[in-house]
């Protein structure tokens, strides 16, 4: 733990202990029990098969406060490791709903990000297509002043770097880029957002877009397009590729029929898409709490069930279905296993050290706290650590183990 700073132990307990969530920063210091997963996700995939041009689909399965969250995260920051961009979408019923496939593309590329460090994080960064093209401009400046390049040259060395953008499916997508990389160049600020509008699925305007060769609106009869575009420009750049997250952090509520029968086709598509070639470079996760949605006697639920039947495991990474349910054996000693972890990052945070009986009784009174409640409608995990870093400020503060009553 020497390496932890105490700011950033403090923001873990902070945000673990209010919410049972795991933190942007530093869920590596208490990440458990996901090792028959991480190992295989960065060697067969983030390493190897998707830098070189392969695209995979993987359906996550965990309760809520499960670790599906903690999961991605942990995905996200091997991806990142890798040179990929990565875009991590928390899925919701009002903003981001599945069975409209273009304002998933809208969610995608509002969270894209490049690869970002502990203090760039912590900063609080920006993320979207505007910020990711800003930074690539400016990368992209630096390394050309880097090749000895000269203030009056890189103008027109970058135009003929925009030159190069082509290949990419949608045509109206990499003119818009080309335009928004020229207009940052120019300095026309208030063009180059004009643009990002249209890349970020925020609206179409006929007569204005169409100065820059962008000839259609994003809807749902191209989303699925333009984000196999992204993807493609993306690793044009010299990123690895995409890895997308889809986290749905939401109970979905009740969805008509024709809504329930577009998420489930749209989800069909993504997967199938993730099986061709030309669609290249990307990796998408989607996370949910239970199989419930696959659940129904028509054509298109059996479709699915067959699709995301394969579990995947060590001995079978080519498999689809991830179920953090299934990932612990033991759930005590794993349990204890993370409440020591924490345990560490709460006496960094706190500049205060326990004395290790006590603080052994403190934590397995936690496990078995929690896991008595294992069937309710929140994960154990999740009540887990909330319960823990309560347990930990009564014995910081009383001095003397917490009995059961002291945590109800």
């Amino acid at each position: 733990m020497n390496e932890l700073r105490p700011d950033v132990a403090r923001r873990i307990i902070e945000t673990v202990g209010a919410n049972g969530i795991p933190p942007e920063v530093g869920f590596q210091y208490f990440t458990a029990g996901l090792d028959p997963y991480l190992p295989v996700i960065e060697e067969e995939y983030l390493s190897s098969f998707i830098k070189q041009g392969g695209s995979v689909f993987k359906i996550v399965i965990g309760v809520y406060g499960g670790g599906k969250t903690h999961f991605l995260y942990c995905v996200r920051d091997l991806a990142w490791k890798h040179n990929f961009a990565v875009s991590y979408v928390s899925l919701s019923p009002g903003e981001s709903p599945f069975h409209q496939l273009e304002r998933v593309y809208q969610a995608i590329v509002t969270n894209l990000t490049p690869p970002l460090t502990t203090d760039e994080l912590l900063s609080g960064y920006e993320q979207g297509i505007v910020s990711f093209l800003r930074t690539w401009y400016r990368r992209k400046i630096q390394e050309l002043k880097d090749r000895g390049f000269q203030e009056h040259e890189l103008h027109q060395e970058l135009l003929d770097d925009l030159d190069a953008i082509e290949g990419l499916v949608s045509l109206s997508f990499a003119e818009a880029i080309k335009a928004a990389l020229r207009a940052l160049a120019d300095d026309e600020q208030d063009e180059f957002i004009h643009i990002c509008q249209w890349l970020s699925g925020e609206g179409y305007d006929r007569y204005g877009h169409r100065a820059y060769g962008i000839l259609q609106p994003i809807d749902r009869t191209n989303a699925l397009t333009m984000l196999r575009s992204l993807v493609q420009w993306v690793r044009q750049i010299g990123y690895s590729g995409l890895i997308i997250l889809l986290d749905e952090a939401e109970r979905v509520p009740s969805l008509s029929t024709r809504q329930r029968q577009q998420h489930l086709s749209n989800l069909r598509e993504i997967i199938d898409a993730c099986g061709h070639t030309n669609f290249q470079g990307a990796m998408i996760f989607y996370a949910v709490p239970d199989e419930n949605f696959l659940e129904g006697r028509t054509q298109i639920y059996e479709a699915l069930r067959q699709r995301v039947a394969t579990v995947f495991e060590t001995l079978n990474p080519s498999g689809v279905r991830i179920d953090l349910n299934k990932v612990n054996a033991a759930p005590i000693p794993f349990l204890c296993e993370v409440g020591e972890k924490l345990a560490d990052v709460y006496q960094v945070s706190y500049h205060h050290e326990f004395e290790p009986e006590a603080l052994e009784r403190t934590i397995h009174l936690a496990a078995e706290t929690a896991y008595e409640q294992r069937f309710g409608d929140i994960g154990y995990k999740r009540l887990f650590v909330q319960t823990l870093i309560r347990a930990l400020h009564f014995l910081r503060q009383i001095g003397v183990p917490p009995q059961v009553d002291d945590l109800s």
